[in-house]
């Protein structure tokens, strides 16, 4: 017990604390509590004050030693008993809020605000719950929800704002976890959970060395934190993995790097970032090997994963060009050009754009069945055969419905021999240029003159005729000198 003398000096300091504490300078309330205590250190309601005092501080766990202080002083003090809880509870600790605050009611059944915050515990209790299942289902967007309404009534939880920054990360909302985690580390850089989040954020940015860094300090801090250690087990393997693919890739080793980035991939599926870089290694692995598909595939799962990653969307749009697949190409290459709005990018687009409209045209090197740097000799040569193929006379004895068909083929061999075995039309048509716009009417060529021209006969054919001489085959006539064989149409 306090002598007289020191109650009223306790009592002097604690009605100026009071008056601090009415004004809202917590500060200056907190200071002269304290010398109420130091005068007189056995009075609960001292400790009850400084609690409350630092409650609006923000600092619940020294809040929460001081209410305990003030029961166990005094076991009837509600306000005691109603500030422990309200530190439990703000600082995550539902449970003993809970009984806390059952404590108040015991003493004073009516008490409505010990009636609601038990009401509030309760709520934080489900949210947590409910968090607990959710996280276990991978619904971290639920999780985050959950833990958003639980900080209302537990501000102070850091358990909480880990579980919500480490699913924000999962998210992918690294800037939103890395503040939250630093947020803890300002008030305790040992924090081995926050040390972990900020480890994970930047392992999924694929900054994974310093990722490392943090993992083995949260490791320090707490040996025996399981996460940080798998999620440290994951970035070395998965470091090591894509940079042995990478020399294999350097070396030529396609096989083997294909090899590499595949197990790579498997090592975290919920690495996107670096998982989408891997992807795109893989599909470059698979456009040297030929595999253009696959590479393809390979290139559409790094944009699913990251659809910002400009370098995938310029593998496979190239994939696309090599397949002839120009429509894809010029999506892709629009895409790229509108993020990055540079001179290369331009001039990918408008070459995609031009092979575009040259593959809505006539193939004249298809119709021909030549390759696009065939010789002049070997555009004759196909030229022959294919006009021999599906001249009229040769199917005279087909259906109407064939020979309509042959005739149609005949005269597009002759359009595109027309244009092929001409140096300049084939330049224009090689360039994308409209032959049309160049004056080049194909619809008022004769197919019949270009293979007279061609075989050098007289006239044995016109489309209006039809080979009339059963003693000779049609191919006897051509293949003979000029006009030694002839027949009349």
């Amino acid at each position: 017990m306090c002598k007289p003398l020191k109650k009223r000096e306790a009592e002097s300091f604690k009605e100026q604390g009071n008056a601090y504490y009415a004004k809202k300078d917590y500060n200056e309330a907190y200071n002269y509590y304290t010398k109420a205590i130091d005068t007189c250190p056995n009075n609960a309601s001292y400790y009850g004050n400084r609690a409350a005092t630092l409650m609006m501080l923000g600092r619940f766990r020294e809040a929460l030693g001081d209410a305990q202080q003030s029961v166990r002083l005094d076991d009837s003090f509600v306000r005691g008993h109603l500030r422990e809880g309200k530190c439990h509870l703000s600082l995550g600790n539902a449970m003993a809020a809970s009984r806390c605050f059952q404590r108040v009611l015991e003493l004073d059944h009516k008490n409505t605000q010990a009636q609601q915050e038990l009401k509030n515990a309760s709520t934080v209790l489900e949210y947590e719950k409910i968090a607990e299942v959710d996280f276990e289902k991978r619904d971290f967007r639920k999780v985050v929800f959950c833990m958003d309404r639980a900080l209302e009534f537990a501000p102070a939880c850091h358990r909480f704002k880990i579980l919500k920054a480490e699913c924000l990360a999962l998210l992918g909302r690294y800037p939103e976890a890395q503040s939250v985690a630093s947020d803890i580390l300002r008030m305790d850089s040992t924090n081995a959970d926050a040390l972990y989040v900020r480890g994970l954020c930047l392992y999924y940015e694929d900054c994974i060395e310093k990722a490392v860094q943090f993992f083995i300090q949260a490791l320090r801090m707490a040996p025996d934190h399981e996460k940080a250690c798998l999620a440290c087990r994951n970035a070395k393997a998965l470091k090591a993995k894509k940079e042995d693919g990478n020399k294999a890739f350097k070396e030529g080793n396609y096989k083997l790097a294909y090899e590499l980035y595949t197990e790579a991939l498997g090592i975290d599926p919920n690495n996107i970032k670096t998982n989408a870089k891997l992807y795109c290694n893989r599909g470059t692995v698979n456009s040297k090997l030929r595999k253009l598909e696959e590479a393809i595939d390979d290139c559409t799962n790094a944009v699913k994963l990251d659809e910002t990653y400009i370098k995938a969307y310029l593998r496979r749009a190239q994939c696309y060009m090599d397949t002839e697949q120009y429509e894809d190409a010029v999506r892709d290459y629009e895409k790229v050009y509108q993020t990055e709005k540079t001179k290369e990018h331009k001039q990918l687009l408008k070459n995609a754009q031009v092979e575009l409209k040259k593959s809505k045209r006539k193939d004249y090197y298809k119709i021909l069945g030549v390759d696009k740097n065939a010789s002049e000799d070997e555009i004759k040569k196909a030229y022959r055969k294919r006009a021999l193929m599906h001249h009229p006379d040769r199917h005279s004895g087909a259906s109407a419905e064939v020979q309509k068909e042959e005739e149609k083929k005949f005269k597009e061999v002759g359009e595109a021999f027309t244009i092929l075995s001409d140096p300049k039309k084939k330049a224009r048509y090689d360039s994308g240029q409209d032959l049309e716009e160049d004056g080049l009417n194909m619809g008022d060529f004769d197919a019949n003159n270009i293979f007279k021209a061609f075989f050098g006969g007289p006239g044995g054919f016109s489309f209006e005729g039809r080979w009339k001489c059963p003693s000779i085959s049609f191919e006897m006539y051509v293949n003979h000198s000029a006009g030694q064989l002839r027949c009349a149409v």
